[in-house]
């Protein structure tokens, strides 16, 4: 008897966005802050959250933290949308014991990326990810950013990964997508956008869904793009991606999506603190006026600025 497996999106969701980890000024995390950004979360239409990618700031967190997160975000959604741990590493056994604590502290899945600067060849990267994705027991999300690990995962290991059964997914930062359609049309892997600056175009090639990091702003409206792409309105998905346009720009180009997403929540009264652990900074005044000019572009409805009341959009 064949056993046809769930498809991805009801595994892990098609509108995912990259969480932050809301903290305190004293570097702890902010509990009340996670709750007030997972309501917002849900209130905008998204179906799945990343905990501890690289959004949270997962180089600073401890394990501890990450299995706290997770559970936290587990009881918060009660299952309303999906729990992706990031359990990316450069030591495959510190992985397979990260893979385990998501587990046990209640994530649906994984994300794993290739291991970071060490930069091994591919056969020693297809190990790392089947060792960690073997010890979680979970459904897994390859992770390929070559601009935070050093190293691709070329097509062909990807095409290999996709045997494992519990192998199921990739997160896309590398911007190939002829390589991403290739993939696509030589296995059964879904693929979800990770750069939300071709949020648009990966969707119309194929993906399945999106993480992206503008969606802690503004996950309805790529909500609404994904649906408009899934009945073939492309006009409305290209008024959606033109809408997203001067947000995408600040909160993606100006220093890094963890720093401006923070910046972001704060200013549309999600979060009461935008404090990063270093060796991030946070916004500059500049950084900060060009974000306030781009969500008024973006339609941000400025009165609604007031802590923990999710944002409504113009």
């Amino acid at each position: 008897m064949t056993i046809t497996a769930p498809p991805a999106s009801s595994v892990f969701g098609t509108n995912l966005v990259a969480m932050t980890t809301p903290m305190h000024r004293t570097g702890a995390l902010h509990r009340h802050g996670v709750d007030a950004l997972l309501t917002h979360l849900l209130s905008t239409g998204c179906d799945g959250v990343v905990v501890a990618g690289t959004t949270g700031e997962a180089p600073t967190l401890t394990s501890h933290e990450i299995s706290e997160l997770v559970t936290q975000t587990r009881d918060h959604s009660n299952h309303a949308f999906r729990v992706i741990a990031g359990v990316g590493t450069n030591d495959t056994a510190a992985g397979m014991d990260m893979a385990r604590s998501a587990a046990a502290a209640g994530a649906d899945a994984l994300l794993i990326s290739a291991p970071h600067y060490s930069r091994p060849t591919q056969a020693g990267i297809a190990a790392h990810i089947v060792d960690i994705a073997g010890a979680g027991g979970l459904p897994v999300m390859v992770y390929d950013v070559p601009a935070r690990t050093g190293v691709a995962i070329e097509g062909s290991t990807l095409i290999e990964l996709s045997r494992h059964p519990s192998i199921r997914a990739v997160k896309d930062a590398k911007g190939d997508l002829y390589e991403a359609m290739t993939v696509m049309a030589a296995t059964e892997l879904a693929y979800y956008c990770g750069i939300d600056e071709l949020a648009l175009p990966y969707l119309c090639c194929g993906a399945t869904g999106l993480v992206s990091v503008t969606g802690n702003v503004v996950a309805d409206r790529y909500a609404e793009m994904i649906e408009a792409v899934r009945t073939g309105d492309l006009e409305r998905a290209n008024a959606v991606q033109r809408s997203l346009l001067p947000l995408t720009d600040a909160v993606m180009r100006t220093t890094q999506g963890a720093i401006m997403a923070k910046a972001a929540l704060v200013r549309i009264g999600v979060l009461s603190d935008a404090t990063v652990r270093r060796p991030l900074l946070e916004s500059s005044a500049t950084d900060l006026r060009r974000l306030d000019e781009a969500l008024c572009a973006t339609g941000i409805d400025q009165e609604s600025r007031s802590v923990g009341v999710p944002v409504r959009l113009a």
